[in-house]
């Protein structure tokens, strides 16, 4: 799992990967923390998947970047499956689990 910082690095990796998942988090914040959790274990048990991050409090540009880029309200934590450069999964707050992230996974 990246995180990822700026503007520039986010729109290469949407343009350059045709599937990813995403995460909003924030450093500071326990439903945050346990999303995190979830989203890091999804990914331990999908290697295949490409999983990237942004911690809120150090990206702030970047977070708003994406929700008004994919008109996609701000929360966090917030978790997103990118597909041909366009959000085609997102859920928030306790709804990021493993299984959560398994049923958007599956439907690719």
């Amino acid at each position: 799992m990246e995180k990822i910082e700026i503007i520039a690095d986010f729109e290469k990796l949407a343009e350059e990967n045709k599937r990813f998942f995403f995460l909003k988090h924030s450093t500071t914040c326990p439903v945050s923390a346990s999303a995190f959790d979830e989203y890091q274990a999804f990914l331990n048990e999908h290697p295949d998947e490409q999983g990237y991050y942004l911690a809120v409090q150090d990206s702030r540009e970047l977070s708003n970047y994406i929700a008004g880029e994919y008109d996609i309200i701000h929360q966090s934590p917030q978790a997103f499956l990118f597909e041909n450069g366009r959000p085609s999964w997102h859920a928030s707050h306790w709804k990021i689990t493993r299984e959560q992230l398994e049923n958007a996974d599956s439907k690719k």
